[in-house]
C-alpha cells in the first residue's frame, strides 16, 4: 500500500512490502552477499549545443557501479534510442550523438542501467540547440539628449536562445562602457543602455554588443551604430524605471534613474526586515540577494532622492524551488515472512508529486529488485533508488557469538546478548550448564533473546549457552560469567557557593574490585566533561593523581559552570555516582522585554523585565541610547536620575525631537555591571518647532544688481521635523521694513536677491530663522551684507585642459571655479599674488562648461565675489599618437615620416605637429602645419644617438607622443616604441 501527505511544501510517501514464506521470484539469480544492484555514479546533465555545428558530437554521461557489471540502454522522449548506428554509439555507458540535428535530436534523454539484481532509470537530461542571429542591417535612427538629463538607447537584440549578456561600445572596439561609471547602466534583461545624466562629451556612436555562452562555445555580435547627440539646457526630472525580478538562486533587482544632480539610491523591504546579506548593494542601482531563501520573498522598494525631489518604484520577489530530498530509502535486506516500510520525504515549491518505480517500470510488489522514488514539480525531477533483498538462512553464530568472558559486579545486574543470523527469526532459549533457564524474579529472557540477571551473586558464576532454532536448522554459543566486587563512592563531593572568577575543588573518592581498573568521569548538568585537555578547566588537580581519588579543580569559575556536578567512578562491570551543586554568583544577566511607550518630542517611557540576578540582588539600572546620527551608545538622562534595582520602568529625557533612537537597559549589583539587554525597537520622537537658528550667516559678491546671502545648512539633529526650510529676512540699512523669502530646501545654503535698481556695494541687514511643519524657530543675530561691487572679469579657453582668467589689478586674488551642475561650495581655488591681472587655471576637463569668480583676500580673510562668468573648455586633442612612424639616415640628415592623425567628432581638429629633437645637452622643437607629415633633422655625431618625440597639436592642446631612438649605425627602420601619455602643450 502507499500513502501521501503534504505540509509546508513537503511530500511524504511510504511503500509497505510484506514478503511471504515462499522464495521470491528470481531469487536464485541475484546472489545475496555477493551481487549488488546498480547504483548511479554519474547521471546525464542537460546540454545546449550550438545550432549549425554539424561536424561535432554530443556526449551524455551515464555511469553506474554494479555486480555483476551492468548493461545500458537510452530513451529519447520515452522511446528507445537505436544504439550501434552511425549517429548513436555507446561508450562505457555514455551516449555519443554524431552530427546532431535540432529536428531529430532535440528532447529529453534518460539512461537505463540493468543487471540481474534489477534496473534503475536516470533523471531526465534535455538536449537543446542554441543560436544567435545577426542584428538587423538597417541603420539606426539618431538619438538626441539634453545636457544634465537622462536618456536611454534601445538594444533591440536579434533572435536568440538562451539568454544573452549585454555590453555597449562607444565609437569603436574595444572601447566598452565601464561598469563602475555610476551614470551608465546596462539592463541584462532588455539590453537597453540607460544614461542618468548626459554630458557634452557623451556625444558619440554607440553599439549594442551581445554575447551568448553555450556549453562548448561562445558567440558575439553587435548592432549598427546608434548616433547620440547631447544638446545644452536640459530640464531636471526625477524618474525611476525598469525594475526587474529574476527567479534564480541569486536574485538581482535593478533600477535606473534619470536626473541631475545624479540622485542617491536606497532599497528597503516593504513587508519585512531588509536581509543583511544585501550588503552595500542596498545603496546602489542593483540589489543583490545571494543564497536566496524563502525568507527573502516580499515587496522591495527603491527610493531615489536629491535636492530636486524623490521618487520610488516597487517590485515583488516570489521564491520557488525544485524538489529536494529530505528523507530517502536505503538498501535493505529483509528476512522472509517479515515486513518492510520504505519512506521518501521531499520538499519543493510548488509542492512535488511523488511516484514509485520498480526495476524502471510500474510498481509491482512480488519480487526482490531495484526500487526508485521519483519527486517532481515544474522546476525539476529527482530520483532516489535502493535495492531490496529477501533472506532465507539457518541460525549462524559465526559473526555474532556470545561473549566468551562476561564480567559482572556483585549486587548489580548483567546483560548477555544472543544475536545469531537467521531468517526467518529463530526460537531462542538459554541454559546454565545443563539447567534450562526460565523467567524468575532475578532472571529474564527478553523477546529478542537477551538474558538479564539482577542482584548478581558469586553463585551465579558459570557457563551460559544460547540456543537458536528455525525450520532450516539449529545452532548455539557459550560464554562464561565472572562475578567481581562492586564499586562504591567513599567520599562524595560537597555543595559549594563562590563568586565568579574564584577557584574551587570538588572531592570524589571511591573503592573498587582490585582486579579491575578504576576511572573517574565528571558531568555538568548531565553533559560529560572533557578532562583530558591540560589547558582547559575544569580538570583534575595535580594532587588528585591517585587511583582511588577523582577530585575536580575549577579555576576562574564562570556562570556557565554553575549547576549540578556528578562524579562517576566506573570499572568495566559497574559504576557508582554522587552529585553536588555549585552556585556561582556574578553580575546580573541582561534585562528582557524592552518596550518603549508614551513617546513625546523630548522624552520616552521605557519598560523592561528583570533578568537573572545571578544569586546577588540587583542594585540599580542604567539606560543607554543610540541615535540615528551615531553608532555610539551613550548613557541617557532619566527620571528618576537613579533607577533602583526593583524598578521596571523609567522615563528617558533630554532627547532631540524628530530623531530615531534605540535603547538598552543594563543592571548592576555589588559584583559589577551585567550585559546590556537586546536593543529596543527603533522609535522616532515627535516633531517640534526648531529651537536654534542657522549659523554662518554672511554673503556678498555676485553679479551686478545682486545681493547674495549665504549660511550653513542646518544639520539633521537640529531640524526637529519634516517640511523643513529657511525664512530669510533682509532690508536696506537704515530702513524699517523687512522683506522675507521662504526657502523650502534643507540643503540650501545661499539665496540671490536681484533688483535692477540696486546700487553697487549697498549695505543690507539680514537675519535668518528655520521652520518646519510644527512652527518657526528663533531668529539669528542680524548681520550686515553688501550687494555686488562693480568689477570686471573675463575667462578664455586656452585648450581642453586650461583657461585664462583676467581682471582689474588687485594686490592679492583668489580664483574660484566649478563645473556646471556642481554647487559653488564644492569649487576648486587658485590664489595669485601681486598686481598680475591674469592667471591660468589648469587640470580641467575637456568640453566642459565652468563658472568662474574672483575674490580679493588679505590676512583678515576673503572679500566679496566678483560677478561670475562662464567659459567652456575646448574639445580634447586626439588620444592617439602619430602612427606608422619610420626613419631613414640620408647623409648627414635623418628623414622621419608618419601617418596623419585624424580627429574624431568629439576631439579638437589637428592644426599641426610638434617634433622634439634631443641629443646630449641640445633640445630643439620644430612646429609643422597639418599638411607636413615628414621632417629632416641632423643625424648624431660619432656613435651617439638622438631621441625624437612626435605628437599632434591643436586648439585642445597636445596629443600623446610617439618616441623613437636613432643611432648612426641604424638604417631605415620602423618605429616600435610605445607611445607616451597625452601631455600639456610644449611651448
Amino acid at each position: 500500500n502507499s500513502c501521501s501527505c503534504s505540509m509546508f511544501g513537503l511530500i511524504f510517501t511510504s511503500l509497505s512490502l510484506c514478503s511471504g514464506t515462499s522464495k521470491p521470484k528470481g531469487f536464485h539469480v541475484c546472489v545475496s552477499g555477493h551481487d549488488s544492484g546498480p547504483v548511479f555514479e554519474e547521471e546525464p546533465s542537460s546540454l545546449i549545443y550550438p545550432e549549425g555545428l554539424t561536424e561535432g558530437k554530443v556526449t551524455l554521461s551515464c555511469q553506474a557501479r554494479a555486480n555483476p557489471a551492468a548493461s545500458y540502454r537510452w530513451l529519447l522522449n520515452g522511446t528507445e534510442v537505436p544504439l550501434g548506428s552511425e549517429r548513436h554509439t555507446l561508450v562505457a555507458g555514455n551516449l555519443v550523438i554524431s552530427s546532431p540535428e535540432p529536428s531529430r535530436d532535440t528532447g529529453s534523454y534518460q539512461c537505463l542501467v540493468i543487471n540481474r539484481c534489477g534496473t534503475i532509470i536516470s533523471r531526465a537530461a534535455n538536449l537543446k540547440f542554441g543560436y544567435l542571429h545577426d542584428f538587423s542591417p538597417d541603420s539606426r535612427s539618431p538619438q538626441t539628449a539634453y545636457e544634465g538629463v537622462g536618456t536611454f538607447l534601445a538594444c533591440q537584440p536579434p533572435p536568440h536562445y538562451p539568454a544573452l549578456s549585454y555590453r555597449w561600445l562607444i565609437n569603436e572596439f574595444p572601447n566598452f562602457i565601464r561598469a563602475d561609471d555610476g551614470r551608465w547602466f546596462v539592463s541584462q534583461v532588455s539590453g537597453n543602455l540607460f544614461l542618468a545624466k548626459a554630458e557634452p562629451n557623451d556625444t558619440a556612436n554607440y553599439f549594442c554588443f551581445t554575447t551568448i555562452n553555450l556549453d562548448i562555445s561562445t558567440k558575439s555580435t553587435f548592432s549598427k551604430p546608434i548616433p547620440l547627440s547631447v544638446l545644452p539646457n536640459g530640464m531636471n526630472a526625477l524618474n525611476l524605471a525598469n525594475i526587474q525580478t529574476l527567479n534564480i538562486c541569486s536574485v538581482v533587482l535593478t533600477v535606473h534613474f534619470y536626473n541631475s544632480p545624479v540622485p542617491k539610491l536606497r532599497w528597503r523591504k516593504v513587508d519585512g526586515l531588509m536581509p543583511s546579506k544585501t550588503g552595500s548593494s542596498a545603496e546602489g542601482p542593483t540589489l543583490v540577494l545571494p543564497d536566496l531563501s524563502f525568507d527573502d520573498e516580499g515587496v522591495y522598494e527603491c527610493e531615489a532622492y536629491n535636492s530636486e525631489g524623490r521618487d520610488t518604484h516597487q517590485g515583488r520577489i516570489s521564491v520557488q524551488a525544485q524538489p529536494d530530498w529530505v528523507q530517502v530509502m536505503s538498501d535493505s535486506e529483509v528476512e522472509i515472512s517479515s515486513e518492510l516500510l520504505w519512506s521518501c520525504l521531499s520538499s519543493g515549491k510548488p509542492r512535488p508529486s511523488v511516484r514509485w518505480l520498480r526495476n524502471g517500470h510500474s510498481l509491482a510488489l512480488e519480487d526482490s529488485g531495484m526500487y526508485q522514488c521519483v519527486a517532481e514539480n515544474k522546476h525539476g525531477t529527482i530520483y532516489a533508488s535502493a535495492e531490496l533483498r529477501v533472506q532465507v538462512q539457518a541460525p549462524d553464530f559465526r559473526l555474532n557469538p556470545v561473549r566468551r568472558l562476561i564480567p559482572a559486579a556483585r549486587g548489580g545486574q548483567v546483560m548477555i546478548e544472543c544475536r545469531p543470523r537467521a531468517a526467518p527469526k529463530p526460537i531462542l532459549f538459554w541454559s546454565r550448564g545443563t539447567e534450562l533457564l526460565a523467567n524468575s524474579s532475578r532472571i529474564t529472557v527478553a523477546p529478542d533473546g537477551t538474558l538479564w540477571i539482577r542482584n548478581v551473586s558469586r553463585a551465579d558464576e558459570g557457563k551460559y549457552t544460547c540456543f537458536a532454532e528455525n525450520y532450516l536448522g539449529k545452532a548455539n554459543s557459550t560464554g562464561h560469567l565472572s562475578v567481581r566486587d562492586a564499586t562504591k563512592i567513599t567520599l562524595a563531593p560537597s555543595n559549594a557557593d563562590i563568586n565568579q572568577g574564584e577557584n574551587v575543588t570538588l572531592q570524589c573518592h571511591a573503592s573498587h574490585d582490585p582486579t579491575m581498573d578504576l576511572t573517574f568521569t565528571w558531568a555538568l548538568k548531565g553533559v560529560l566533561l572533557d578532562l583530558e585537555d591540560p589547558n582547559s578547566y575544569p580538570r583534575p588537580p595535580l594532587s588528585s593523581q591517585q587511583e582511588n581519588i577523582g577530585d575536580l579543580l575549577i579555576v576562574n569559575a564562570q556562570l556557565s559552570q554553575a549547576g549540578i556536578f556528578t562524579c562517576t567512578a566506573q570499572t568495566v562491570v559497574d559504576s557508582a555516582s554522587a552529585s553536588a551543586r555549585l552556585v556561582v554568583r556574578a553580575p546580573p544577566g541582561p534585562p528582557g522585554g524592552i518596550l518603549v511607550k508614551m513617546v513625546t518630542d523630548t522624552s520616552v517611557e521605557l519598560w523592561w523585565s528583570h533578568g537573572h540576578d545571578n544569586h546577588s540582588p540587583i542594585g540599580k539600572y542604567i539606560i543607554m541610547g543610540q541615535s540615528s546620527m551615531s553608532s555610539e551608545w551613550k548613557k541617557m538622562r532619566t527620571e528618576p536620575a537613579n533607577i533602583e534595582g526593583n524598578a521596571e520602568s523609567a522615563r528617558v529625557i533630554g532627547l532631540m525631537p524628530w530623531m530615531d533612537y534605540r535603547f538598552q537597559v543594563i543592571a548592576s549589583n555589588i559584583l559589577g555591571k551585567g550585559e546590556p539587554s537586546q536593543p529596543s525597537a527603533r522609535i522616532r520622537t515627535q516633531p517640534a518647532a526648531p529651537t536654534v537658528a542657522p549659523s554662518g550667516l554672511g554673503g556678498g559678491g555676485g553679479d551686478h544688481h545682486e545681493l547674495i546671502v549665504t549660511w550653513t545648512p542646518m544639520a539633521r539633529e537640529y531640524q526637529n521635523g519634516d517640511g523643513f526650510g529657511y525664512i530669510l529676512a533682509f532690508r536696506r540699512k537704515g530702513t524699517a521694513a523687512w522683506s522675507e523669502v521662504r526657502i523650502p530646501h534643507v540643503e540650501s545654503s545661499r539665496h540671490v536677491y536681484y533688483n535692477q535698481s540696486l546700487a553697487p556695494y549697498t549695505p543690507f541687514e539680514v537675519k535668518i530663522q528655520a521652520y518646519n511643519r510644527k512652527g518657526v524657530g528663533p531668529s539669528s543675530q542680524t548681520v550686515e551684507v553688501h550687494s555686488a561691487e562693480e568689477a570686471s572679469i573675463n575667462a578664455t579657453a586656452l585648450s581642453a585642459f586650461e583657461i585664462q582668467v583676467s581682471w582689474e589689478p588687485v594686490q592679492q586674488l583668489s580664483i574660484r571655479y566649478w563645473r556646471q551642475h556642481e554647487r559653488e561650495a564644492a569649487a576648486d581655488r587658485v590664489r595669485t599674488a601681486g598686481l598680475e591681472p591674469t592667471a591660468r587655471v589648469s587640470g580641467l576637463r575637456p568640453s566642459t562648461r565652468y563658472h568662474v569668480a574672483v575674490f580679493a583676500y588679505n590676512s583678515a580673510g576673503t572679500g566679496p565675489s566678483s560677478p561670475r562668468t562662464t567659459v567652456t573648455t575646448r574639445k580634447p586633442p586626439p588620444n592617439r599618437p602619430p602612427g606608422n612612424v619610420s626613419w631613414k639616415i640620408q647623409g648627414s640628415q635623418v628623414a622621419v615620416r608618419w601617418d596623419h592623425v585624424t580627429a574624431l567628432h568629439n576631439e579638437s581638429a589637428v592644426l599641426g605637429y610638434k617634433v622634439l629633437y634631443k641629443h646630449e645637452d641640445q633640445t630643439v622643437l620644430k612646429l609643422l602645419d597639418k599638411t607636413k607629415t615628414s621632417v629632416s633633422l641632423p643625424q648624431p655625431k660619432d656613435n651617439g644617438y638622438v631621441v625624437l618625440e612626435i605628437r599632434s597639436w591643436g586648439e585642445g592642446g597636445d596629443g600623446p607622443a610617439h618616441e623613437i631612438i636613432v643611432s648612426r649605425d641604424s638604417g631605415e627602420k620602423q618605429a616600435k616604441m610605445s607611445p607616451t601619455k597625452p601631455c600639456k602643450p610644449m611651448s
